[in-house]
């Protein structure tokens, strides 16, 4: 009930069938963000596709600009030098052989995995572990590389993986409610510009169909979508 009472109250001033511009929409998510916790602020993306299509899959990273506010753990599948330069960059797990028993017996501590091309053959056999999570590495993301020193400093720099979902929504953090307005704004423009170059061949008609911003605990507040680019 106390939940409840609370977003009713967190609702008021919202006309839930109104269009806002971004920086308007961010500001009234901000302003109902008051959880005991930093909430996060996560954005909703309606795209015209359908994902059933393997040609209207939408999925990719950017690099926020001004990060997501949380710290990933990322593990790392590789060896010998590439191992240490894993180390090196920030890593928080690396290891091989090792590394896929641990995952096979359950113990998954990272948020974020990559691996060198050559460890794919080992962490294919992940599949059932990692897919289900979301973690399985991609060389269409850039989680299956040879330069993983970028790919952990761009993890735990902010970059932030997205993957439109069955009923064509996508979604993905972009921050926390104690950012500026400015750096959310910029942020979300930055996810919008990566989702909009994502655009498959096979999409006709409005790509970005509908857009909201909302908090952890808050009401989604609806953004009018031409707002969220350029």
């Amino acid at each position: 009930m106390a939940i409840g009472k609370h977003l009713n109250k967190a609702r008021e001033g919202i006309d839930r069938e109104k269009l806002y511009p971004l920086a308007d929409a961010i500001k009234m998510v901000k302003e109902r963000a008051k959880a005991k916790f930093d909430e996060t602020i996560e954005v909703a993306i309606n795209l015209g596709v359908d994902p059933r299509h393997a040609d209207q899959m939408v999925r990719g990273v950017v690099t926020l600009p001004n990060g997501t506010g949380r710290t990933l753990r990322v593990g790392v599948f590789a060896r010998g030098a590439k191992a240490d330069e894993a180390k090196a960059a920030g890593a928080d797990v690396v290891g091989a052989e090792d590394l896929v028993e641990k995952v096979q017996n359950g113990s998954i501590d990272f948020d974020r995995c990559i691996a060198t091309p050559d460890m794919m053959p080992l962490v294919g056999r992940l599949g059932k572990v990692l897919g289900p999570r979301g973690l399985m590495p991609n060389p269409k993301i850039g989680t299956v590389t040879m330069d993983v020193t970028s790919a952990v400093k761009g993890a735990k720099g902010g970059s932030v993986e997205f993957r439109v979902e069955k009923a064509g929504i996508l979604q993905a953090g972009v921050g926390k409610a104690s950012f500026s307005e400015e750096k959310l704004v910029e942020n979300i423009k930055a996810l919008a510009d990566a989702v909009s170059k994502a655009k498959p061949a096979g999409s006709k008609g409005t790509y970005i169909q509908r857009v909201a911003v909302s908090s952890t605990m808050g009401p989604g507040v609806k953004v009018e979508p031409g707002t969220i680019l350029g």
